[in-house]
């Protein structure tokens, strides 16, 4: 099987689980040398899903608690879980849509942050099980792959906006989220959003690093491209308040994500 095969077979895998499995499979087959370094195989426009969780618009969403509650604890983990399961999507799309003549750094990078986003997913859904419900019990929404969906034709423009925009964003909310887990006496939730956390700021890196590599390839300014890409492709606004220290932990620069911040945000 080549890497290409194998990131396809992870976004046509319609169950959570087994698509976490087979993202973590893929990862250790590509490490272990068992996987040609091949990715000219068309990626699926949309990755499959379980029938659960219904998906809304990002709109209709019901607002979540702090976590105080039991409730609130578990719709926030599962808000967090239906992220990790795209994120396993977004990473092997990365591999498979874009993989095709980069270095083996670029591969073993994305290749990576999937295996890792699966770890996440597994992490949570120990969670959630552990407080008596599954992913998909609670709707979710589709606002990741409409990123992804708006950003299939550039690479700038998917790095922008999924692991410098996306990404980025779970830096400056999730230390919040620990600390009321933590206060709520969760002490295990607050634990696995920690280990995503510090494994989030790696995957932002990643970005980072691939981002500014391809501006210098294309000769182009990362302020001016960034700029441009959150201006055509993200629907959302990018505004603070930003965990600067995690995001320069990660290489993200200042001038990159508060030069597209708009006035009054």
């Amino acid at each position: 099987m080549t890497l290409g095969e194998a990131a396809r077979s992870v976004l046509l895998t319609a169950d959570a689980a087994t698509k976490a499995a087979t993202a973590r499979a893929g990862g250790a087959d590509w490490f272990a040398g068992q996987l040609a370094p091949d990715c000219a195989v068309a990626m699926p426009d949309r990755p499959a899903r379980p029938l659960r969780p219904e998906l809304l618009p990002p709109g209709q969403m019901a607002k979540r608690g702090k976590g105080g509650s039991a409730a609130s604890r578990f719709a926030l983990l599962h808000a967090v879980a239906h992220i990790e399961l795209n994120a396993i999507d977004l990473a092997f799309d990365m591999v498979g849509r874009f993989g095709a003549g980069q270095p083996r750094a670029f591969l073993d990078d994305w290749v990576g942050v999937g295996d890792e986003e699966a770890q996440h997913f597994n992490l949570v859904a120990d969670r959630l099980a552990a407080l008596g419900g599954r992913y998909g019990d609670l709707p979710a929404h589709d606002g990741l792959w409409q990123a992804a969906s708006a950003t299939v034709h550039s690479l700038a423009d998917r790095l922008a906006i999924v692991p410098l925009v996306f990404e980025a964003r779970g830096l400056d909310v999730t230390p919040a989220m620990v600390e009321r887990l933590y206060h709520a006496g969760d002490h295990a939730s607050a634990a696995v959003l920690s280990r995503i956390l510090t494994d989030e700021i790696g995957h932002v890196a990643a970005g980072a690093r691939w981002f500014a590599q391809v501006c210098r390839e294309n000769d182009s300014d990362p302020c001016a491209t960034f700029n441009a890409a959150v201006g055509t492709r993200f629907a959302g606004v990018v505004k603070p308040p930003f965990n600067d220290s995690a995001r320069e932990q990660a290489g993200l620069s200042a001038a990159l994500y508060k030069g597209v911040v708009r006035p009054g945000a």
